[in-house]
């Protein structure tokens, strides 16, 4: 079992390659808004994800599609100002990068420069180079994605494991190597199995954070949402909930509701 070798004041995307190499793991969670961003950070978490997740946690939709640039710079921005350590990596949104990477640029530039974040992240291999490759010639610190990639929820049909197939393991291992030699500094598997997730970190300099992909790669990272247990809904093999806060917070809701009604709440000592 690994331990922290050394405290970063600051994390940057030198600061993952140095824990990688060091043998230190990297935890990542969600972050949608200023409150939770800085509580987050402060629980010395390395990145925060400002993921279209928010689509689903925040907003209600069944997918990550919906969401907008103009969203997600506004949920970012509200992280950035909550943090002082960890880096902050922001998705961009379904429809701002795909196909066209002149599109992609002026995404992560819109994002960089409103909200101030650290590094974009996109979902996707050899289908979205070019727009890897024009954001990082801008100077942008690019994130990747593999395995599942919910943005293509359409086309997979399935929230189910990826890669479990030899033809479909071997183009996400040619993927995670092309996001390398493009210049990514880190990638995340979603949803792959954990030998195949193993041998991908094995194989690679750069950081690979898993969520369902295992114990073998560099970091892990979920959605804070979810393993506090505000969401109960969604119960994965992958997730470990910390906390119960649905129903404590259901509870303290409940007695707060009868505590106004039968006049406990406010007593003497609660008004002025």
């Amino acid at each position: 079992m690994s331990t922290a070798k050394k405290r970063y004041k600051r994390v940057t995307t030198q600061t993952l390659v140095e824990m990688k190499n060091n043998g230190e793991k990297i935890s990542m969670l969600t972050a949608y808004d200023y409150t939770m961003a800085k509580i987050v950070d402060n629980a010395g978490i390395d990145v925060i994800l400002v993921g279209d997740s928010a689509s689903n946690v925040m907003a209600g939709h069944e997918t990550t599609l919906p969401i907008t640039l103009d969203q997600m710079i506004y949920h970012a921005s509200s992280v950035v100002r909550g943090i002082e350590r960890s880096l902050v990596v922001v998705d961009l949104p379904f429809g701002t990068y795909q196909g066209n990477s002149r599109s992609a640029l002026d995404s992560a530039i819109k994002i960089m420069k409103e909200s101030g974040a650290h590094a974009v992240k996109l979902e996707g291999g050899k289908e979205i180079g070019e727009s890897i490759t024009r954001i990082l010639t801008a100077g942008i610190p690019v994130m990747g994605h593999l395995g599942l990639t919910p943005q293509s929820i359409y086309k997979f049909g399935t929230y189910t494991v990826r890669a479990k197939e030899e033809e479909e393991a071997k183009k996400l291992k040619e993927d995670a190597h092309l996001l390398q030699e493009l210049g990514c500094f880190a990638i995340v598997l979603e949803k792959v199995p954990a030998k195949l997730a193993s041998e991908v970190a094995n194989s690679l300099s750069i950081p690979i954070i898993g969520i369902g992909a295992g114990g073998g790669v560099d970091g892990q990272v979920l959605v804070t949402h979810d393993m506090v247990g505000m969401t109960h809904e969604f119960s994965p093999r992958f997730l470990r909930r910390y906390l119960d806060l649905y129903h404590e917070m259901t509870d303290a809701f409940m007695q707060y509701s009868q505590d106004v009604k039968s006049g406990d709440f406010p007593n003497q000592k609660e008004q002025y």
